[in-house]
């Protein structure tokens, strides 16, 4: 190491020409599916037979999103409304839901919290794949004609609150409010509740952000459940229509990756918005370990 760089901190160290060629090299590897994708979206069948393959955009985008809209057995523009809904409820629920355990396991004190804990715990070792029946089985005994399979209540519901969410805000929460803050609180009269709004929630807002962007990408993405409970019905979520249009005996690919393309949009633009909190959530995450 250069003397001159001995005792500066990263931040303030220059960085070098191959970090820079580094990190263009990743980018280029990270862009390029979504450049592909939107090549193939552009293009005509006729352009995509073609030997060597084009690399650069056709003109056929809006027609070829058009036949996507417009297919009557694929509900592509319904799907992407039933995303948003059933992605920002369980986000909501998730932050609300995951903050508010994670403060009462990490700052109070009950009798068996440590058990559940471990039981929290214990579930995130479970695959989702070995309750698939016995969940489907569960959303068709609820109240309703046929109970709640076929509906947006089956896929927004099991998802309301996470594991990994509550562990994921105990242990930020264990870092990030000292207790002479909630003690302080308590001596001023504050109830929990409010010592939970007023202290504890401003203190975790980058943790915040981070579960909120990975839970709604991660309910954006989901295909397995919402494909068995909402599967034939008029309420796809946005992967359950993409799988649709990839389905039968011949299979036009600019259409499904002009619909793909549109449905990786929102999470590009989110994950644009929202990356530098994701840094930071990090990043206070790793300071305070």
């Amino acid at each position: 190491m250069k003397p001159a760089l001995l005792g500066r901190a990263p931040q303030d160290t220059p960085a070098g020409k191959w970090t820079y060629l580094l990190l263009g090299l990743t980018f280029l590897l990270s862009i390029y599916p979504i450049y592909w994708m939107f090549v193939i979206a552009t293009s005509t069948d006729a352009a995509l037979a073609e030997i060597p393959p084009k690399f650069l955009p056709g003109g056929e985008f809006m027609k070829n999103l058009t036949e996507v809209f417009s297919l009557q057995d694929v509900y592509f523009a319904e799907s992407l409304v039933n995303s948003v809904i059933v992605s920002t409820v369980v986000t909501v629920s998730v932050l609300f839901f995951c903050s508010v355990a994670g403060f009462a396991f990490a700052k109070l004190r009950f009798r068996g919290s440590r058990i559940l804990m471990v039981m929290v715990v214990l579930t995130l070792t479970v695959p989702n794949q070995l309750g698939i029946v016995a969940l489907y089985i569960l959303m068709g005994y609820l109240p309703g004609e046929g109970g709640w399979n076929g509906s947006l209540l089956a896929v927004i519901v099991p998802g309301l609150v996470s594991a990994f969410g509550v562990f994921y805000m105990r242990q930020f929460i264990l870092g990030a409010v000292p207790d002479e803050l909630i003690e302080s609180g308590r001596v001023d009269g504050a109830t929990t509740m409010r010592i939970y709004w007023s202290i504890v929630l401003p203190a975790i807002r980058p943790a915040l952000a981070v579960l909120g962007l990975l839970t709604f990408v991660g309910s954006w993405n989901d295909f397995q459940w919402p494909l068995i409970t909402l599967g034939g019905t008029d309420y796809p979520t946005s992967m359950v229509a993409l799988f649709d249009l990839a389905s039968g005996n011949y299979v036009l690919y600019r259409r499904v990756l002009a619909g793909a393309f549109v449905a990786t949009v929102p999470l590009i633009i989110l994950l644009f918005v929202g990356g530098r909190q994701i840094v930071r959530g990090i990043m206070e995450g790793a300071v305070k370990s």
